[in-house]
């Protein structure tokens, strides 16, 4: 990281340190999550999904928080230690516009300004989300550099915080980063797996077989794996982006094909030539599409506690649709790839009990999949 930012790092890790082991902070955290948020959010059973697949296909509703995604737990808990610590202006960086939508809205809650750092491609492909972020009075700045996704998105974000680090509390969405974003992220996010692990548990008497997330950066996975990784016989299962397939190089998949390597101040799995210079990702999800990981993940992959893969755009378009059909739910693009392996023939056992992390609502992306599924008003 820049040499400006590590007194900046250090100071969050101490103020998150002790913010996180005040009764008072956490019981204001929980209370806004029940009475801002809505949590806790349901578990559902997908009777007509389980019947296509020959699973037991449970979801974790995360899609019915308020704004629509797993991010406003984050946002949320990142904005009350802002304020905590006197820091009177947020920034934030967004691919698909969820984790920006819940920042502008916990800044909205708490009178703070909030300037949001979002690919100028992003903003085109997510047009509702940067209208919802400008209601809510935050200022969205396109970035126009490199793949004008969410890694340069990132970039500037950095860039902005070096050069206003005294006033400015910047509140990365995902589970990447420098320490102690990382471990904070998680921290703000294992409700998710918390609260999984215990309904699953209470509605059924025994766990389920396999988890699953979809991943990018990875702050819903590794909330919602976080409820359940010190029971061994649970099998968890992290859904990258396989974009146009991961042997054409067109993808977003660094625990599938990537290598280790540094990015945004943190050693994990990314996307790399071999000189170590970052290559361009692709997505049909824009929050997905980043060439980076974060490091929990890299250790769950090295030490074979969680199984990664990848979903093409053409199966994760499948499964948008099908659950769509069969459930009445309609997912975020990011969402859907989660979903993929449950259509792959064979890749769980008949019968299997599988829980899947429904982590955002696809309001957001019904322009783009009217366009790609070719459903016009005929």
């Amino acid at each position: 990281m820049p040499e400006t930012l590590v007194p900046a790092l250090d100071e969050l890790d101490q103020e998150f340190t002790k913010a996180w082991a005040d009764p008072k902070f956490v019981a204001e955290y929980h209370r806004l999550l029940a009475e801002f948020v809505g949590r806790e959010t349901p578990l559902t059973h997908l009777a007509r999904l389980s019947e296509v697949t020959g699973y037991h296909v449970c979801a974790k509703r995360e899609d019915l928080n308020h704004t629509g995604a797993h991010k406003i737990n984050n946002a949320l808990g990142q904005a009350l230690l802002a304020k905590r610590m006197g820091k009177k202006r947020i920034i934030a960086e967004t691919g698909a516009g969820q984790h920006g939508v819940a920042t502008a809205t916990v800044c909205a809650l708490f009178g703070l300004e909030c300037d949001v750092y979002m690919g100028e491609e992003d903003t085109v492909r997510q047009r509702l989300n940067v209208f919802r972020m400008q209601l809510m009075g935050a200022r969205v700045i396109p970035v126009t550099s490199g793949t004008r996704t969410l890694k340069d998105a990132l970039n500037e974000a950095m860039r902005d915080w070096v050069s206003n680090v005294r006033t400015t509390h910047y509140i990365i969405g995902t589970a990447a980063g420098p320490h102690p974003y990382p471990h904070m992220v998680r921290e703000f996010h294992r409700v998710i797996g918390e609260e999984t692990r215990r309904q699953y548990l209470e509605r059924y008497q025994t766990l389920p077989d396999y988890g699953i997330a979809c991943i990018g950066g990875g702050s819903n996975a590794i909330g919602f794996f976080y409820g359940f990784l010190n029971d061994p016989s649970g099998k968890l299962v992290g859904v990258e982006a396989g974009g146009e397939g991961v042997a054409t190089g067109h993808h977003a998949a660094p625990l599938t094909a990537g290598s280790p390597g540094v990015l945004h101040g943190s050693y994990s799995y990314m996307m790399q030539d071999a000189d170590g210079q970052v290559v361009p990702t692709h997505s049909i999800s824009a929050g997905l599409d980043y060439p980076g990981v974060g490091a929990e993940h890299s250790y769950l992959k090295d030490q074979g506690r969680v199984q990664y893969e990848a979903a093409d755009d053409a199966d994760v378009l499948k499964a948008f649709a099908d659950l769509s059909r069969l459930e009445g739910i309609i997912p975020a693009f990011e969402t859907a790839h989660a979903f993929v392996p449950l259509f792959r023939p064979g890749r769980f056992e008949p019968g299997s009990r599988i829980v899947v992390n429904l982590s955002g609502r696809g309001d957001k992306d019904m322009e783009r999949a009217a366009q790609l599924l070719n459903l016009g008003a005929n």
